[in-house]
């Protein structure tokens, strides 16, 4: 349920109200726009008696909201959200982020070495895989533990925030440091992961799953943000249908449908789309083109040699050569490169 407020409405009004809703037990979301202030009201509205809050003199409108998921929907928060990773970093509408790494942190040296050259090119945040979940048992797992000292020894290097996969909510005081934690494809559902995420501050990126609709992968996001937690980052990176010419089929048509039903942000991930390199380019200028708030490039030093998914991989001079191109691009969108 939202409440649209008029221009009359002074602040000791909206405090007024937001204290009366919070006594019956429901949670509410001030959103103030320049022209409209909306509270979104989260919980069970059959508590309020809607002529009543009609009534006021300062409330123009009170709706209900049909869509099962409320914080995360644009409905209860008209303005596009802006996430703070650190003072230098915001993601959201009109800044345009480029996350980049390797799939896997494999050594001290590899790490920052690429770290070194994506901010070259123009990245804005280093992603790297610490803990790995990986389709068969025998493949490569990750570093876990020293692959995150590894992460934030390459960001003390240059000073880029770093984005790693959380797979286990017993990790959580692990993952202090990092500055975005990602919540990978096959956790999309794990909701008892998602409900720790709620109670932490920091910004979350959240992965579709791989066979999940938009409304399930908004309803995850909703665990995060019903928990406490408004810092959430949605990433596009394929999802598993009939075609098997490529690793998965990336949804771009997912981008302004979100950013018609969320304010949430929206990346697209063009590695893991398709598993191979050289659609990578195409796919990311593609995403500029419709909307998207960001990227995230797999970059590997040695493609060939990775540890874990070579094939997807850009090297530092295909991901510089890229990034040229995406930097005009952003700039016809109006947008701003992070």
């Amino acid at each position: 349920m939202i409440v649209i407020l008029n221009s009359t409405a002074t602040k000791d009004n909206v405090q007024e109200l937001i204290a009366g809703l919070h006594e019956k037990g429901l949670k509410t979301n001030l959103s103030e726009g320049s022209h409209t202030t909306i509270v979104g009201i989260i919980g069970d509205t059959t508590k309020i008696d809607i002529d009543t809050l009609k009534g006021s003199s300062f409330v123009e409108d009170v709706k209900r909201v049909s869509e099962p998921y409320k914080a995360a929907n644009r409905k209860m928060h008209p303005t596009d959200s802006m996430i703070k990773v650190t003072d230098k970093v915001t993601v959201g509408e009109g800044i345009f982020n480029v996350i980049a790494g390797p799939c896997s942190v494999e050594t001290e040296e590899q790490i920052i070495e690429v770290a070194k050259d994506v901010k070259a090119s123009g990245a804005t945040l280093l992603r790297g895989g610490a803990f790995k979940p990986r389709t068969s048992p025998y493949s490569f797992q990750g570093l876990e533990g020293e692959g995150l000292k590894l992460l934030l020894e390459a960001k003390k290097e240059t000073g880029l925030p770093i984005v790693t996969e959380i797979m286990n909510l017993v990790h959580i005081d692990m993952f202090s440091d990092v500055d975005v934690i990602q919540v990978g494809a096959r956790n999309m559902q794990n909701f008892d992961l998602l409900k720790v995420l709620g109670k932490c501050s920091k910004p979350i990126l959240l992965k579709r799953g791989l066979a999940n609709t938009i409304e399930e992968w908004l309803m995850s996001a909703e665990y995060i943000m019903a928990g406490g937690n408004p810092n959430v980052i949605l990433c596009e990176r394929g999802i598993r249908t009939f075609e098997t010419s490529t690793r998965n089929t990336l949804d771009i048509s997912a981008v302004p449908m979100l950013k018609k039903l969320t304010h949430l942000p929206v990346i697209i991930d063009p590695s893991h789309a398709t598993g191979l390199s050289w659609m990578v380019a195409p796919l990311a200028k593609t995403a500029v083109a419709a909307g998207a708030d960001g990227l995230m490039i797999e970059v590997h030093n040695n493609p060939a040699k990775a540890l874990c998914d070579g094939a997807q991989s850009l090297d530092p001079q295909q991901f510089d050569e890229l990034m040229n191109d995406i930097k005009r691009r952003v700039e016809f969108e109006g947008k701003t490169l992070g």
